[in-house]
């Protein structure tokens, strides 16, 4: 198996924390010192992304939210998720979602591709447009 080009996955994007108590999950995050970068909802889910330094956290309303551990993904940045995608499935990775997905985040909005790792974690692919 050959290995990602260096010049395609650029960096950890964000991690991704469901909760069930949206409002005060941010509080806390604020006091650690986290500023609000964008907010959005994305069905019935409200969705916020904080930044502190490099570190960016996206908080969401989620079914996963309590259970131990309730990290549900991590994002990596990518240049040309078309590239990623193909090259990722190609390995034998199918995408969770069957293709490229979008969602109006952020100014010009986001598209992006979810993967289950070898221990189930998903593991998404994300690029900013």
């Amino acid at each position: 198996m050959t290995q990602m080009r260096t010049d395609m996955v650029i960096g950890l994007q964000h991690i991704g924390i469901p909760t069930e108590h949206f409002d005060e999950t941010l509080q806390f995050f604020r006091h650690v010192g986290f500023e609000e970068t964008y907010r959005a909802v994305n069905g019935e889910s409200r969705v916020c992304f904080l930044r502190l330094g490099s570190a960016v956290l996206e908080v969401y309303e989620g079914a996963a939210a309590g259970q131990k551990g309730a990290i549900e993904h991590f994002a990596l940045e990518v240049t040309d998720v078309e590239a990623v995608f193909d090259r990722i499935t190609g390995m034998g990775y199918p995408a969770v979602e069957g293709e490229i997905c979008s969602l109006p985040f952020f100014e010009k909005g986001v598209r992006y591709f979810t993967i289950e790792g070898p221990n189930n974690e998903k593991v998404e692919f994300s690029q900013r447009l």
